[in-house]
């Protein structure tokens, strides 16, 4: 795939942004680790210690700048150029962790970090021309289209099912749970952010 001059900024920025969220989980679980040496007292026991560390701050301020970063991405390159980049930032954060916090990177550890170089890879060779639009016009006929309807029906429907349903019963035990409405709702929004 040849990358126009905009495509380029915008994975660019993708790329700097996976990098920056990344290491900025490193930075404040530093900090986390300093604030609770220190006082004793750890943030997931109700300490609050961590909000006078540097460290933790220093990695807040990470995460905002990558975050930034991903934002502009977007205005740049197309959103199915730039959201598959968005996985390597647990890849740069499994790979500091494993270097810098001495935690270990097991085999299936591994296994995903390379299945999410290899889907973002395969997505970003085969990633489509974006189409310009011309008019609010074409933008109401694309959005009004009976397959999108649909998707965004299904969609809301299951994350109303998820948040009412399944989160009092079970969302206290099973990650799953906010984890499908964040990334139901994350589908959408890319794809609002599409057309």
């Amino acid at each position: 795939m040849v990358f126009s001059k905009d495509n380029l900024i915008g994975f660019l920025l993708a790329l700097s942004s996976s990098a920056f969220i990344g290491a900025s989980f490193i930075i404040k679980k530093k900090g986390l680790r300093k604030a609770a040496a220190a006082s004793g007292v750890r943030a997931g026991v109700g300490g609050y210690s961590y909000l006078m560390e540097p460290l933790w701050w220093l990695g807040m301020i990470t995460m905002i700048t990558g975050e930034v970063a991903n934002f502009v991405a977007y205005a740049f390159a197309p959103a199915v150029l730039v959201t598959p980049l968005g996985a390597l930032s647990i890849i740069i954060s499994a790979v500091l962790a494993h270097c810098i916090l001495k935690e270990k990177l097991h085999q299936l550890g591994v296994l995903g970090c390379v299945m999410c170089i290899a889907g973002s890879v395969i997505i970003v060779i085969h990633a489509p021309q974006e189409r310009s639009i011309t008019s609010v016009q074409e933008i109401w006929t694309m959005a009004t289209q009976p397959a999108f309807l649909l998707y965004v029906g299904s969609v809301i429907v299951l994350v109303f099912i998820l948040i009412f349903y399944f989160a009092p019963q079970c969302g206290h035990s099973n990650v799953m749970v906010f984890t499908g409405i964040c990334s139901l709702m994350g589908s959408l929004s890319v794809n609002v952010l599409n057309y």
